[in-house]
């Protein structure tokens, strides 16, 4: 008896995890997926989502082997003004690239398949990526290509450096573990220590957690092996921020 995988389904408000503005015409389905099967090996598979377009372009299913995205080569007339003017560029016409809902032991092939997809629209179009996780621009010569065997979390999520608070610490905080369906992380440290070691820890401890495929619970203690570091979760918050709230888990060492 053969057993049917279920295909993977968009949450109903998933939103997109790269805008992609062009500098020339979309390109059309053949031409992305020549593109890919050269770069990648493919083949990439393109299937029409049934539903209605709402203008533009249909949404497709872009699939290679096991890993799935969607993706939407052009965006309304509409949607595109309205990202032309909130990201300041100066493309009018754009596409987008969504994960789609699965499993946490395949985010990292699901992402890094998710932003081939961007990548390659990008070097076709000589346009600019964003990355609504990170809030990062990458144009043609940003991208970082690796093989499957190489994933690095540096690529896909960032580290940023806050103010001090009241109680005189300075905040990191990652950007880009919610495309994994992982909480982000943070970390307090006292006003006056170089900053960079800091990222550099927070980055690695990201990386682990992400191959975990969870977050951890509050009072969870873990090592990163690569540099014997110890830590422990100390606490969970969300945070409200413009694109909705996010999730944190605080760390400390």
């Amino acid at each position: 008896m053969k057993i049917r995988r279920k295909a993977a389904k968009l949450p109903p408000s998933a939103p997109p995890l790269y805008i992609v503005g062009y500098r020339s015409s979309p390109p059309p389905p053949e031409e992305l997926a020549i593109w890919f099967n050269l770069e990648y090996g493919g083949p990439l598979r393109l299937q029409a989502d049934p539903g209605p377009s709402l203008g533009g372009s249909s949404q497709l299913r872009a699939a290679h082997g096991p890993w799935e995205a969607a993706i939407r080569l052009l965006l309304p007339a509409a949607d595109a003004e309205a990202w032309q003017e909130s990201l300041a560029w100066g493309h009018p016409n754009a596409g987008q690239v969504l994960l789609m809902r699965t499993s946490p032991s395949k985010a990292i092939d699901l992402v890094l398949h998710a932003a081939r997809l961007a990548r390659g629209l990008t070097l076709l179009t000589g346009g600019t990526a964003y990355d609504l996780r990170t809030q990062t621009y990458l144009n043609p010569s940003d991208w970082q290509d690796r093989p499957l065997t190489q994933f690095a979390a540096c690529d896909h999520m960032t580290v940023e450096q806050s103010d001090a608070d009241e109680a005189g610490r300075e905040r990191f905080y990652t950007k880009g573990l919610a495309k994994f369906g992982l909480d982000e992380l943070e970390v307090f440290r006292p006003m006056g220590l170089p900053g960079r070691p800091t990222s550099e820890r927070l980055t690695d401890i990201a990386e682990m957690i992400i191959r975990l495929g969870q977050s951890p619970k509050v009072g969870a203690s873990l090592t990163v092996p690569d540099i014997g570091l110890t830590l422990s979760i100390t606490k969970h918050r969300t945070v409200p921020a413009a694109e909705g709230p996010v999730a944190f888990r605080e760390v400390a060492w």
